[in-house]
């Protein structure tokens, strides 16, 4: 199950590197162990070297990269640190501002280079901190499942089956379509309450034939997911088991209910019925129905319909 979570957590919004925090963490502690441990000669480099205060401010700027630095590389709360730093970032520069006010010549091109820098920095801060941020409140939306089924098919033909990306809807309710783009690529399309859709791109990234299918949604796409199926021998030649990993991050606000709606209230209970009809299909090369099914034989339609209930006392003849 480990394996799925690195798949999609890295993809929950867009190309964030799982290591952003650490890299941020190394900066701090390169900043801060330079300014306590060399404070003059980064005074000069600065173009502050005259200054008494410069001197002193420069070994608590040091230790607060060297706080930041904790933060970041112990791994918690690790968008508030990285917020941390750039609130370090504005403080740094409202003290350069200063300083540049009161200089000219070489020492004000130097300063006027080091703000130039910490303002870059302070970009990149910023940009670091919306992205972490948002890659955590999605991870606490995570939802994770493993469902397994039994189907009297072999491996090969299961694999076969679930390869060719375009039979998905024929047993999963949810799916309007799966279109294969080519031998990796696929764009899918989901229907939601009230007529929505939700559609996305994906890519198989792992393909051992026979054996297992790994996927993820692509960078970018509102529903981030992933998943692994498994193909395994069942125990005493009675078919395959077929063992579905799925991760997914439903969004917040309106679409995050819509979203939720389409995967019902009990997602891992559409999973296992998505799977259920996965056996008839391969089985039996259809959802199987009751002759007396008033819905027709799609999906959805299926998916639909309620279990038959006894009429009322005054309808009963």
């Amino acid at each position: 199950m480990d394996r799925v979570d690195t798949v999609l957590l890295p993809e929950l919004d867009g190309p964030v590197p799982a290591t952003l925090p650490s890299t941020l963490g190394l900066l701090s502690l390169a900043l801060g162990v330079g300014a306590l441990v060399a404070p003059g000669p980064l005074a000069r480099l600065i173009g502050v070297h005259d200054s008494a205060a410069a001197r002193a401010v420069i070994p608590a700027v040091g230790v607060r990269e060297l706080g930041s630095a904790a933060g970041l590389l112990s791994g918690r709360r690790p968008a508030g640190w990285a917020w941390s730093r750039v609130v370090g970032d504005a403080m740094d520069l409202t003290l350069l501002g200063r300083a540049l006010a009161d200089r000219s010549g070489e020492q004000r091109r130097r300063l006027t280079l080091t703000s130039a820098a910490i303002a870059g920095i302070a970009a990149v801060d910023v940009l670091a901190a919306v992205r972490i941020g948002r890659a955590r409140r999605a991870r606490a939306r995570l939802i994770r499942m493993e469902i397994a089924v039994t189907v009297n098919r072999s491996p090969a033909e299961a694999y076969r089956f679930w390869r060719d990306m375009e039979n998905l809807p024929r047993f999963m309710a949810h799916l309007e379509s799966v279109r294969a783009d080519d031998l990796r690529r696929s764009h899918w399309i989901a229907r939601g309450p009230a007529g929505h859709r939700v559609e996305w791109d994906a890519e198989i990234i792992d393909d051992q034939p026979n054996r297992s299918i790994t996927w993820r949604s692509l960078p970018g796409t509102r529903v981030p997911n992933a998943g692994r199926v498994r193909f395994v021998p069942a125990p005493g030649d009675r078919g395959t088991e077929v063992r579905v990993e799925l991760r997914y991050a439903p969004p917040a606000g309106a679409l995050g209910r819509m979203v939720a709606k389409l995967f019902g209230e009990g997602p891992e209970q559409q999973v296992r019925d998505d799977l259920r009809r996965f056996k008839q299909v391969l089985e039996t090369g259809e959802v199987v129905r009751s002759e007396g099914s008033p819905n027709g034989i799609s999906v959805r339609q299926q998916a639909m319909q309620r279990p038959a209930q006894p009429l009322p006392p005054s309808r009963r003849r």
